[in-house]
């Protein structure tokens, strides 16, 4: 079994190519939850969700979010009931969030929430949020602290972050169904997510470092030479004390990551890292990307 840590739309790429190699079933991804939050009634976790679009087939893969011909007359006719949205519902994703927000008003834990809609939807592949605590990113601007989501919609002109917080009744600890799926994996890739939003708030649940020392853990890089990197992307990796390059993201990482894996054009250098193609723009590409990254696993592993 492979298991991924996974937020965003950069690593459910990567699983998207992995899965022709490998069966459904032989796969599981941690979901990032920290972006979740409550709105218009419904329960919103964004990268879940998209890991259940996904396996599910029904994602909308030109935006990578959100439900592939999905209608907006919900989100629309909102403001003709006095009502608003800041976020851009879909009326099936709306579905989904209200069914899961409904579960866990009753007291149902997150990861079970998650385990009978991946069943609904007929899914194979293990599919689970970081953790049952409830915690979410903010974002402190000189205008105040917002919600990472509606920071990196907003896309200030000026996006200086002064400090990133995250808020919580407790600590979240990783769950014992995501501390099983990383023991249990031949290995665990940290996919080309962008490590602040995405994989930071994973690796921080109790148990998750501890959990993977010991195991074989590959961190494939988000940043490429030929894509220029976004002010936000930018500010929030010095926010987090590190530079918005291959060396930043391995800076963070370098405490758990046995392969780190960065462009193969890349004029940054991190001593020791692995070089491969990882456009993820192009489906080639992450075909061979997949296959390199299973054939360093094989060879590990045998």
């Amino acid at each position: 079994m492979i298991t991924f840590l996974s937020g965003g739309a950069g690593t459910p790429r990567l699983v998207q190519s992995v899965r022709q190699i490998l069966y459904d079933g032989e796969i599981a991804v941690v979901a990032n939850t920290a972006d979740d939050l409550w709105i218009s009634g419904g329960y919103h976790a964004p990268d879940l969700e998209t890991l259940l679009y996904l396996f599910a087939g029904i994602l909308n893969t030109g935006t990578w979010q959100g439900i592939g011909g999905d209608t907006f007359s919900t989100h629309r006719y909102l403001k003709r009931a006095a009502g608003e949205e800041w976020l851009e519902i879909g009326d099936k994703e709306r579905a989904v969030q209200i069914a899961r927000g409904e579960m866990l008003r009753s007291g149902v834990t997150a990861t079970e929430a998650a385990r009978r809609q991946a069943s609904a939807f007929g899914i194979e592949a293990t599919i689970l949020p970081m953790t049952d605590t409830g915690i979410t990113t903010f974002v402190e601007t000189g205008e105040g602290a917002m919600h990472i989501l509606e920071y990196c919609r907003a896309a200030p002109a000026d996006p200086a972050i002064r400090r990133i917080l995250r808020a919580g009744e407790e600590e979240p600890a990783a769950t014992p169904e995501v501390l099983g799926a990383i023991a249990a994996a031949d290995a665990v890739i940290i996919g080309p997510s962008h490590p602040v939003q995405g994989i930071l708030p994973i690796l921080d649940c109790a148990g998750v470092r501890e959990t993977l020392d010991g195991q074989l853990v590959i961190a494939v890089s988000p940043f490429r030479a030929d894509k220029p990197v976004s002010p936000v992307d930018t500010a929030l990796m010095r926010a987090a004390g590190v530079e918005p390059t291959a060396s930043g993201v391995y800076s963070l990482y370098q405490d758990v990551a046995d392969i780190f894996v960065q462009d193969l054009r890349d004029p940054d250098v991190v001593e020791g890292a692995l070089r491969l193609d990882t456009r993820l723009w192009r489906g080639r590409n992450l075909d061979a990307l997949a296959w390199d990254l299973m054939a360093v696993i094989r060879k590990a592993v045998s």
